[in-house]
């Protein structure tokens, strides 16, 4: 049985209330920008990882809606997680410079300075390219859910050292770590259901379909609303498929905020903990204050310099890294 735990046997991380509803009622007057980057195996658990991945902006006024943008990125990814191929829509041929060893380290960084007009815009297709090199880290879950231990392979094999004050998820005494100092496969996962509404089949953009084979999934959405404030709402959730069908989620956040309507200016934020591996993990959401008073546009750097280490997560740091384009969504509807 590739599970340690069933599903319905693991307990609920302490600090967290659950899954959330991930898609609520479009409003009016808004933009709404979905994400979702899908990882497979299409040899199998020891080859090549193939990433499809897509983001779009909606915007819904007054009962019709219209696709601003809807991009697309596929790529595959070596084990060692170099890439093999990479294709985007829009095309942006200066991305085949991340094919091959450049492609190991440091690739947000590299991508974000390859394809500078994409950030500067604020674009569906940057968000996607800034997640690339997470959801293959994350994709580690895969092995935790279908593999028994003696068939994960490293660094998933038993004899992980825990990354000790990378976050507040491995602060010490978290109960992620064991006493030998090796990482405790122990993700208190949740079942999750469906992203998509029947009554509403612009919610999210085209996901791909569900499988029962071995895959992650990142999903992401952004709702954005003007009037005397910028108000934003978002959920983020990795998730994986199982032997057993389904899918859980190993992290799931929301988030609420308000941010100064000419300056851009973060006037409020609630992180809103919903599902997380292990019982230290949510004490990261009582630190996003520290943000108050950052502009929104300079978040994918200052969130690393105000959330460092234990103060932040790792997910969490994602979640609010992607506030960065919500001034550029908010262009799009002023």
């Amino acid at each position: 049985m590739p599970y340690e735990l069933p599903v319905l046997g693991r307990p609920i991380t302490n600090g967290v209330s659950g899954p959330s509803d991930p898609t609520p009622d479009r409003r009016s007057h808004s933009i709404r920008r979905t994400a979702t980057l899908d990882l497979d195996y299409p040899q199998g658990l020891t080859g090549d990882r193939r990433v499809r991945a897509r983001a779009r902006d909606l915007v819904s006024i007054d009962g019709l809606a219209k696709v601003l943008a809807d991009d697309v990125l596929v790529a595959l990814v070596a084990p060692d997680r170099s890439y093999l191929s990479i294709f985007s829509f829009p095309d942006r041929p200066a991305l085949q410079e991340m094919v091959g060893p450049r492609g190991r380290n440091n690739s947000r960084r590299a991508m974000s300075e390859l394809v500078p007009e994409e950030k500067a815009a604020g674009s569906p297709l940057f968000l996607l390219l800034d997640d690339l090199p997470a959801i293959s880290l994350i994709s580690g879950q895969i092995a935790i859910e279908w593999l028994p231990p003696e068939q994960r392979t490293s660094p998933m094999n038993g004899d992980y050292r825990a990354p000790v004050g990378i976050c507040s998820g491995f602060q010490e005494g978290s109960n992620a770590i064991g006493a030998d100092g090796k990482n405790l496969l122990i993700h208190q996962v949740q079942s999750v259901g469906l992203l998509t509404r029947q009554d509403d089949p612009l919610a999210w953009h085209k996901l791909q379909d569900e499988s029962d084979e071995p895959s992650m999934r990142r999903a992401r959405r952004i709702d954005v609303w003007v009037d005397d404030v910028i108000h934003v709402d978002a959920f983020f959730q990795d998730s994986c498929t199982t032997p057993f069908h389904g899918r859980v989620a190993v992290h799931e956040y929301c988030l609420t905020a308000s941010a100064d309507l000419h300056t851009g200016v973060l006037l409020s934020v609630v992180a809103d903990p919903r599902i997380l591996p292990f019982d230290s993990c949510p004490q990261a959401a009582g630190n996003v204050d520290r943000m108050i008073g950052i502009a929104l546009q300079d978040f994918r750097e200052a969130v690393l310099d105000r959330l460092p280490g234990t103060l932040g997560c790792t997910h969490l740091n994602d979640a609010l890294r992607a506030l960065a384009e919500v001034p550029a969504m908010v262009a799009a509807i002023r």
